[in-house]
This record gives C-alpha cells, structure tokens and sequence, in this order.
C-alpha cells in the first residue's frame, strides 16, 4: 500500500496583503492562491470582488482576520465603465444581451444623470447577486429563469465624479457606502439617459482608508524572493481609528479583558468616544471601544504570545 504524501504544515502568519486582483478570478480563488504562496494557515477576505471586476482586495492574515469586519463596513471606492445602449441580464459583461438602444446623448445630459444619484440613494439589488431568499442565493434563481420581487435598500453615493466619455462608453469614479452595487448604478444611469447601459469594467482603488498604490499583484507576490515582507501590518486595517497608548500594567489588565477607567490614568485619552485601537508601545494590543467617563471597553484582542 503507498503511503498518502505528508500535508505541508501551515505557519501562523500574521498580516495584510493588498492584492490586485485579476479579472476572471473569483475573490475566494484569489485568496487560496495567496494563501498557498504565502503557505498561511488562517486567511480571509474582506468582501468580494465580482469575477470581471479588477483591483483592490485586502487579504486577512491571521491576526489580522480578527479586523475584517471593520472592512466590511467601510466605503469604498471605484472606477467604472459604463457601456451605453446595451443592457444585459447580468448587468455586466458577464451575461446575456437583452436589449440594444439607440445612444445619443450630450455631456450636459450626463452630468445632469450623475447629479441624480449623489447622495442617499434608494437602489434595488440585482436578481445576480449572492444575497439570499430562503436560504437560497438570488443568482441561483436567476439562473432558472426565476425574477423574485426585491425591496429597495437605502445605501449613499459621497462621490460620483466623470472621469471621460467616448460613445457609448462612460467612465466614472464612485465612492459609496457599503452594500452599493455599482453595475446597478450604472444600469441606473443608462435609464435615466433614455438608453439603457452595462457595466463593461470595473476597478476598486480603495476600501476605507486602504489606497491602490500599495497593492500587489498575484504574480509579484509568487515570484518575489520573501512574499510576506510584502505584507502590511496588522494595524494598516485600523489608520482609521483613534490611538489610545497604555502602560505595561494597563496592557496587562487590558489583554486580560478588564475595562480601564482612563481618567484617573497617566494615559491620553481622545476627545471622541467610539471605536479606538489600543497599543503598549509599538506593539498592537487590539481594539476597544472608548465610553462615557472615559471608560476603556475591550473589543477584539490580539492573542498573547505562547
């Protein structure tokens, strides 16, 4: 009898990976490749990217998968392409055309479009999308041929810039809040313009306060000679938040899960109550939530040394 190969032990990395993702990769795939590269043994991401769309996924390395909700939440931030006078059933590239229209349209008429979608938004989600009815994803009914009735979701449109328009295509930069689908968007605004549209490319370059320059591609990670010195720190999920330093018997007690009162404390306390990240020294203790009366709240810690 042969004997099974001996599994590779994953090691305990801790870190961020802003990785530029491919078009055709699903974000999960993008993920299991990192992880290989890296050979990590608890990994996550921090919200998809669809398979045709390209560019920032922030990937969750041990430590630093505890953080990953805060992404979840945040804005983010996009450059799209907007094909004019066709739709799909998809509302990407990705499906079936459904309708061609004629495209005659001024500059004046698009920016008068864009106008109407700034700020709070009402926005319907598509039948192709991951959100579940009865325990069963929407794009699994779409799939079979089923429309199902969805509410309108309230989501907000901070920015929404036009970035150039050749006929038929329209590209845009839009910074949302989360649960915005911007295929949608762009679907939204070739109705307004009478012509109907599809989402032809899609770009994200930032999710909160985590920017495109940094990223890494999939290809410089597996060739580069160290791939988790190109990892961020665990922190670089939190720039965000207010830093709160301890002293070496606070971070104790801290670690221990005890809430501090700060005031009576040789400890800076911010203005602001609300999320905080919480430090003894340089070192990254975990998050807390700070309170009335200066109360000090444990939320989410990162693990003490063996």
């Amino acid at each position: 009898m042969s004997e099974r190969p001996i599994k590779k032990a994953r090691d305990l990395v801790d870190g961020v990976l802003l990785l530029d993702k491919p078009v055709g990769l699903s974000s999960n795939d993008a993920l299991i490749k990192a992880k290989r590269v890296l050979n990590a043994k608890k990994a996550g991401h921090t919200g998809t990217l669809d398979p045709f769309a390209t560019g920032l996924l922030p990937l969750c390395f041990g430590e630093a998968t505890k953080f990953s909700q805060d992404l979840l939440e945040a804005d983010k931030t996009y450059e799209a392409t907007v094909h004019l006078g066709i739709m799909t059933n998809t509302g990407d590239t990705e499906g079936d055309v459904i309708e061609r229209r004629e495209v005659d349209v001024t500059l004046e008429q698009i920016e008068a479009a864009l106008a109407r979608f700034r700020g709070p938004i009402m926005q319907v989600p598509p039948m192709y999308s991951a959100l579940k009815r009865d325990g069963k994803a929407l794009y699994e009914y779409a799939r079979e041929g089923v429309t199902l009735e969805r509410e309108a979701r309230p989501v907000t449109i901070h920015g929404l810039e036009f970035i150039a328009y050749e006929a038929p295509m329209l590209k845009i930069r839009v910074t949302c809040s989360k649960g915005t689908y911007v295929r949608v968007l762009g679907e939204d605004i070739g109705a307004a313009l009478g012509c109907g549209a599809h989402l032809n490319a899609l770009r994200r370059t930032g999710v909160g306060g985590l920017m495109a320059e940094n990223m890494i591609t999939l290809e410089d990670l597996q060739a580069h000679p160290d791939p988790r010195s190109l990892l961020a720190p665990v922190d670089a999920l939190l720039s965000s938040f207010p830093r709160v330093d301890l002293t070496p018997e606070l971070a104790k007690r801290f670690l221990n899960g005890q809430r501090l009162a700060l005031g009576k404390e040789p400890v800076t306390v911010p203005a602001e109550q609300g999320r905080v990240r919480v430090y003894e020294a340089d070192k990254l203790l975990g998050t807390a939530i700070l309170q009335e009366y200066s109360i000090l709240a444990p939320e989410r810690l990162i693990a003490k040394p063996d």
